[in-house]
């Protein structure tokens, strides 16, 4: 009796493992989707979710190969326009100001779902809002791109005009100015600068963009003419890099030690520090629905682009993105 229920089970194992779907090979370089993703900065953490979707397999699996290319934003966006590039990493601002130009650049993934631009000034300067910063002295890179929008946006928020301040051109010297006291506050990266200053011991206040009003931050751009004739590559990149944005904020202690492969001297870096800046970073990625681009949020950055003379009228914002690869 036992040696046929052994049997038995023996057949049934035999069977099951035949009707079993064989291995599927991995794909080879050959047969993936090379794909070219500029991101407008140099290698950092904060570009995690990039490098765990190629650690991971995510981008292999949607048949991509994906090389990161660390350009500069406004080149990628004329590029991207052009189709010399499929995709692109580009603030919200930059589409518009694309669209406005004729350019046929749509947003297709929203990546940072909080504008990641920032204030920060001391505790000891007596500047405890936006408000204070009436007559101050503001330093920030430059007039011009995110973090030039996002202090328009802020102060516009509080009631003030460019004109309420004294912006003051210091290029990517945040943390320095600030620490010297040559400036009463500085424009900053919420997930950056403020960690570096506490790092040294500063007591500071930060007031961030996100919380006077909602703005299109970084995601993935692509072109009108990809869109239309190649939705698939648009929707597998997408979803292997949403599938990156969540493990990197499931697992941040991986995709921290998967970064030191990617970013140099990353290993020799104060690891504090690092990942407190990839912590705080994730923080600005999260929604109830990762990638959706909200609509009020366009209606807001085109509002600010219209008050600072950088657009001439309003465009069809329907056209300047696309949530339908959205999950």
């Amino acid at each position: 009796m036992k040696k046929s229920l052994i049997l038995a089970l023996l057949v049934f194992t035999l069977l099951a493992s035949a009707c079993a779907p064989a291995p599927t090979a991995e794909p080879t370089p050959a047969e993936l989707t090379p794909v070219c993703l500029p991101v407008g900065y140099i290698p950092n953490v904060q570009f995690a979710p990039l490098y765990v979707a190629i650690e991971k397999g995510f981008y292999r699996d949607a048949g991509l190969d994906v090389n990161i290319d660390y350009s500069m934003e406004n080149d990628n966006t004329v590029l991207t326009a052009t189709g010399d590039l499929q995709f692109a990493v580009v603030s919200g601002e930059q589409v518009l100001l694309a669209r406005a130009q004729g350019m046929p650049v749509v947003y297709v993934m929203a990546w940072y779902q909080q504008y990641p631009v920032g204030i920060a000034a001391k505790t000891s300067s007596g500047i405890n809002s936006v408000a204070d910063l009436k007559g101050k002295k503001l330093g920030l890179p430059g007039l011009y791109g995110a973090s030039y929008i996002g202090a328009i946006a802020m102060l516009d928020a509080a009631g003030l005009k460019e004109s309420d301040v004294i912006f003051d051109s210091i290029g990517y010297n945040q943390v320095e100015m600030l620490m010297a006291d040559k400036d009463d506050a500085v424009v900053i990266y919420v997930a950056n600068e403020p960690v570096q200053l506490e790092k040294l011991g500063a007591e500071i206040n930060v007031f961030k963009a996100s919380d006077a009003m909602e703005l299109v931050a970084n995601g993935i751009i692509t072109n009108e003419k990809t869109l239309k004739d190649n939705p698939e590559l648009v929707k597998a990149l997408v979803t292997a890099t949403l599938k990156g944005l969540e493990y990197t904020s499931q697992n941040p202690d991986e995709a921290y030690e998967i970064c030191k492969k990617y970013v140099e001297n990353l290993a020799e870096a104060d690891q504090e520090v690092q990942m407190q800046v990839l912590l705080r970073s994730i923080a600005l990625w999260q929604a109830e629905r990762m990638g959706y681009s909200e609509p009020d949020a366009w209606e807001n950055m085109q509002r600010i682009l219209l008050q600072m003379g950088l657009l001439n009228s309003e465009l069809d914002l329907t056209a300047a993105y696309d949530n339908r690869f959205i999950p």
